[in-house]
């Protein structure tokens, strides 16, 4: 039986090199996001989840939906995909880890190996289109 884990991301690229967090405990960094809360939009759920993760305020008029990517879950059994809906937004505040994140980092496309399987197919994207060094 397979299953598909639902999950929001928010894209930040700054010369060339992606934001990305690491859980506590966990190997993988991953494009910071998460999952809805019964009730929530696309974009009510990604500020909540940025907010929450990286203490800082996307901006609603500013989300543009950039595209949505499935792969394999990281650390789920066979058959359990996650389905990645993607997006761009102007934030304010200072990044910082917060809640259940231990690090951020700045990653370029090479860095690829560090990251969910999901994630990978996003940095190949992004680096096709110029935007990932």
């Amino acid at each position: 039986m397979s299953r598909i884990i639902d999950k929001l991301a928010w894209i930040e690229i700054v010369n060339g090199k992606i934001l990305v967090a690491r859980s506590v405990g966990k190997d993988a960094f991953y494009i910071p996001g998460g999952k809805r809360e019964p009730g929530e939009n696309d974009d009510e759920a990604l500020m909540r989840e940025i907010e929450e993760e990286l203490t800082v305020s996307l901006l609603p008029e500013s989300l543009e939906y950039f595209g949505t990517f499935e792969a394999q879950a990281h650390g789920k059994p066979e058959g359990v995909s996650v389905q990645m809906t993607c997006y761009w937004g102007e934030y304010v505040g200072e990044i910082k880890p917060a809640s259940e994140i231990e690090e951020v980092r700045w990653l370029n496309h090479h860095d690829k190996p560090l990251v969910s399987f999901v994630d990978r197919i996003i940095f190949d994207d992004l680096h096709q289109k110029g935007l990932l060094s």
